[in-house]
């Protein structure tokens, strides 16, 4: 008789209380690291190249700008490392014992961060640090996404895996929400030059507080019922991603490929929008924050509607429908930027999340139907379309 994975049965694998910490533990890890992560775009955005690129800053203050968009860049050349690694030992070791490596090393970075002298204090060993941090973040990032999401569609019912897909999902805008209303009010309660001086180190530091709270709720979640059922057969590819690679070349092409829309367009909404508003328009800093903190909430709610909706009508349309949205909304998305009115920069963010949260919702649960589960058996690897962990990490 062939086995098939828990994950296929309608009444899910779990209980109502164990798929509720589930939920918790995949959001609450990809919200912390996606927090440090906007944290550190939004301040590249308006502040940290005079802090550790002062003498480029003050002679090209241009290139400046475009070096420091470099170092959010970096840590994107280390997340297939870090996906790699992590999927690797995840297969071996279980999906929760990464998501909480990768949860503390994502952490412990940013808050080095937040103690990071500046170049006026250590020369040009500031930036070298600044770098050798953005890699560890990157590392740690590459581990997070692809844990988290198969850990919530592992866990899921057949008829909820694009709704429980979502929930490491929303942990962006979730993120997003956090770095970007902080940094709002830090900016609307103390001076500009306090901020510049100290206050900016406030947001790095607070990501201690969310690591150990994102450490005791991961920490009280149970092992992936893939996962386990796999230990239980013994059955653990020696190589998955050189079969990967191999046997599923298309499907890795397809799942790069898709992505790429909403990839560009999330990052307009994370970091080039606040430098362009703020730098070539010269609108306000913290009016821009705060434009960007309300539309975050609407990626949250559409997010999770395309997660529901998946389910619904299917993964493809879900997507295509947020892309169709994404795109229509490109040319007068920009004309409304462009008026400086503040109203209308927000209703321009907020109409791109429409788009942004219905592409994005579906992905968790598209991609882990991409892909067979790591198995040792022709009959187990037909029976649960469940993404093994090191092909998920490598996803984007």
């Amino acid at each position: 008789m062939t086995a098939t994975s828990s994950v296929d049965s309608e009444a899910g694998p779990s209980s109502k209380h164990e798929e509720r910490k589930v939920l918790a533990g995949t959001l609450v890890g990809t919200t912390i690291e996606w927090y440090d992560f906007f944290i550190f775009a939004q301040l590249t955005a308006t502040l940290l190249s005079p802090l550790f690129l002062a003498p480029l800053n003050a002679s090209n203050p241009g290139l400046a700008q475009i070096l420091s968009f470099a170092l959010i860049g970096i840590s994107f050349l280390f997340r297939p490392l870090g996906a790699i690694v992590a999927g690797h030992l995840g297969d071996r070791l279980g999906r929760k014992a990464m998501l909480v490596f990768t949860l503390i090393m994502m952490g412990a970075a940013t808050a080095l961060i937040g103690m990071l002298p500046t170049y006026a204090q250590i020369g040009v060993w500031a930036p070298i640090l600044l770098i050798l941090l953005r890699i560890i973040q990157g590392f740690s990032a590459g581990g997070e996404w692809g844990g988290a999401a198969l850990m919530a569609v592992e866990h899921a019912p057949k008829s909820k895996r694009g709704l429980f897909g979502a929930y490491p999902q929303i942990g962006v805008p979730v993120g997003m929400i956090l770095a970007t209303g902080l940094l709002y009010f830090l900016n609307t309660s103390m001076s500009k030059e306090d901020f510049a001086s100290w206050g900016w180190r406030v947001p790095f530091l607070l990501s201690i507080v969310l690591i150990v709270v994102g450490y005791l709720i991961r920490r009280a979640v149970a092992e992936s019922p893939v996962f386990k059922e796999m230990q239980e057969r013994k059955e653990q590819s020696k190589a998955p991603l050189g079969e990967l690679i191999r046997k599923h070349k298309k499907a890795v092409l397809y799942s790069t490929m898709i992505f790429i829309g909403n990839n560009a367009a999330g990052y307009l909404l994370i970091a080039f929008f606040i430098s362009y508003a703020t730098k070539s328009l010269k609108m306000p800093v913290a009016q821009i924050l705060l434009a960007t903190t309300l539309a975050s909430f609407g990626w949250l709610i559409f997010t999770l509607v395309g997660g529901w909706l998946s389910d619904k009508i299917g993964r493809v349309k879900t997507f295509l429908l947020g892309y169709g949205i994404v795109f229509a909304w490109m040319i007068p998305m920009f004309a409304l930027i462009d008026t400086k009115n503040i109203l209308l920069y927000g209703v321009a963010l907020f109409v791109l999340t429409i788009g942004l949260g219905l592409s994005y919702g579906p992905m968790s649960a598209m991609y882990a139907e991409m892909f067979p589960r790591t198995c040792a058996t022709p009959a187990s690897r037909s029976a649960t379309p469940s993404v093994p962990s090191s092909a998920a990490r490598l996803l984007p």
